[in-house]
């Protein structure tokens, strides 16, 4: 059932109206935190507090702070922000905990009579806490077993095996992920007909009085933004908190040591890449998950897509 709190006003101006969420969201590298911080501003300066939500994956954890540009404490311009530094890099970011941990900070700021502002681009964990889906079950020692056959066998021959048994699913699943994959023949096993590894068919909001903003570059610029940002990663020492990650147990983290930029690092450092081919292979790995990114957002039905830099104020005033 949604948990939804009433959208009607209580009378003129925007701080007397019911809390509500408003999601940023759109390819790495478009203006997403900008975007929000600007908007929590607009909206404080019409009577409504905000206050942001991380929906960035990667950004849950402690220390990954250069290859996720995450945005430094002090530049958070005094906006309470929410589960950014959730997990150490051994824990596993597993998107039905994001979901529940995610609507709970919704309903605290909600309960302060703040708005919430979900920003991020990772996908599954946006929809997850916008609209109203249940995640299939899980069981560890299914899991373990798959992710030890990964690790002996690659993604390919999972993938083959996924095919086979739901094609539906290994058309939306990216055969290198093998994390998608182990968890689509997870399911499986435990007797659910299919995975999915997308929205329902007409997903409904979880909170009625949603808006979702959509941040949107030109393909060409957005291109030179990433791939100017990832050599601005190494240049920054993405290399050295990539050792002190390690230090940390980076390497036995079941999500984090596959990040993209976190990976390519790793290889580095165990001299199986040169600067430059990892640099190289970050860069075509963000710009195909950018590609993603734009195909998984552009079927939010209602999103306002703006271009990067957009007017906040507009936004904050809009209805629409």
């Amino acid at each position: 059932m949604s948990d939804t709190a009433t959208s009607e006003r209580a009378g003129g101006g925007d701080a007397q109206r019911a809390p509500r969420i408003w999601a940023v969201v759109g390819a790495t590298g478009t203006g997403k935190t900008a975007l929000s911080l600007d908007l929590a501003e607009a909206l404080a300066a019409r009577g409504r507090a905000a206050e942001i939500v991380n929906a960035d994956a990667m950004q849950l954890y402690r220390g990954m702070d250069i290859g996720t540009a995450k945005l430094p404490a002090d530049e958070r311009r005094g906006i309470p922000h929410h589960l950014f530094d959730a997990l150490e890099v051994t824990d596993e970011a597993a998107v039905a905990w994001y979901q529940d941990a995610a609507r709970a900070a919704v309903r605290g700021i909600h309960s302060r009579g703040a708005d919430a502002i979900l920003v991020g681009g990772s996908g599954l964990y946006v929809s997850s806490v916008l609209f109203d889906f249940r995640f299939p079950p899980r069981d560890e020692a299914v899991r373990a077993r798959l992710e030890a056959e990964l690790d002996e066998a690659g993604p390919g021959a999972l993938f083959a095996r996924l095919r086979a048994l739901d094609p539906a699913t290994a058309e939306k699943v990216d055969p290198r992920n093998g994390r998608r994959i182990v968890r689509a023949l997870e399911v499986l096993e435990l007797g659910e007909r299919t995975h999915g590894a997308a929205l329902p068919e007409a997903p409904v909001l979880w909170h009625a009085d949603t808006r979702i903003i959509a941040v949107g570059v030109p393909r060409e610029e957005l291109v030179t933004r990433l791939d100017a940002r990832v050599e601005g990663m190494w240049r920054d020492g993405l290399l050295d908190e990539v050792r002190a990650l390690r230090e940390r147990g980076l390497e036995d983290g079941v999500t984090a040591r596959r990040a993209i930029g976190y990976a390519q690092a790793l290889s580095q450092l165990a001299g199986d890449l040169t600067e430059a081919a990892a640099i190289a292979e970050t860069q075509a790995l963000t710009r195909r998950y950018a590609r993603r990114q734009v195909s998984w957002f552009k079927r939010y039905d209602g999103a306002r897509w703006v271009t990067s830099g957009a007017d906040a104020a507009t936004l904050a005033d809009s209805d629409a």
